[in-house]
């Protein structure tokens, strides 16, 4: 995801709770949790600066009226939920999720502290929301939309691809959207006629070996979704640069 996209996002998401309207009493501090993906404040200290400015632009200031309980799994799946119910246990006033998986625990954890999550594959398929239209619950954010468009963006790639005729969908299986993901690809591309290949990846070190075992069997491009391959996004590219036509990413990875 790129640093303008991520203003972008965060600032909508901020609006459309009540944050935004508590602004105008700004001598209360507001304590803001946040559940990141990286394992350092260096790692997102980008959009760390972005997260600071959007809360600045809503009158909130860290030091002043503002304190930010902040957490850092590391991309480790299992540390998600404990660390979801760290914030909750030290009753913040409001969580921001950054991924999806950390989304999901956070509102395992709480159901009274109000959500807010940056961007989501599937917020009603992973049960973060009742419909778009009328989110309920306590969970609010901005939705990729992947399983409505799956077919989409297997259209985009053939369209970049003529020749497209064997795809590939690497996917972290401990991601919420896994399931309903890989579905959704495989249904599009059915219609589009394309060979599927849905490839299991758990950790960076099985990066290249994935796109060297799809580009041994004659696939001509992938689809690259979840956590750990924006993580690893530079790494996703170079490896796929060598191997492949083409490759989408369907998490602003790219």
């Amino acid at each position: 995801m790129k640093r303008r996209d991520f203003i972008t996002l965060l600032g909508g998401a901020a609006v459309a709770y009540p944050l935004a309207i508590q602004a105008q009493q700004p001598k209360k501090v507001r304590r803001i949790g946040v559940l990141w993906h990286a394992g350092s404040p260096q790692e997102e200290d980008v959009y760390l600066r972005v997260l600071t400015k959007a809360f600045n632009d809503l009158g909130y200031v860290e030091g002043k009226n503002l304190e930010l309980e902040q957490r850092f799994p590391a991309e480790q799946p299992e540390r998600f939920r404990t660390l979801a119910r760290e914030l909750v246990d030290s009753n913040v006033d409001v969580i921001v999720a950054v991924t999806a998986l950390g989304a999901v625990m956070a509102k395992q954890a709480t159901s009274t502290i109000p959500i807010v999550f940056v961007v989501a594959p599937d917020p009603v398929g992973t049960r973060l929301v009742e419909s778009l239209a009328h989110p309920g619950g306590n969970a609010t954010g901005l939705s990729l939309m992947v399983p409505d468009l799956s077919g989409k963006h297997l259209a985009l790639l053939k369209e970049a691809i003529p020749n497209l005729a064997r795809v590939a969908f690497l996917f972290d299986p401990r991601e919420p959207i896994a399931s309903r993901g890989r579905a959704a690809y495989l249904n599009a591309a059915k219609v589009l006629s394309l060979s599927f290949r849905p490839v299991e990846v758990t950790s960076p070190d099985a990066i290249e070996q994935a796109f060297s075992a799809i580009a041994q069997d004659g696939f001509d491009g992938a689809i690259v979704a979840g956590a750990l391959m924006f993580n690893e996004r530079v790494r996703v590219c170079a490896f796929s640069n060598l191997s492949l036509s083409g490759i989408l990413c369907t998490n602003g990875a790219a």
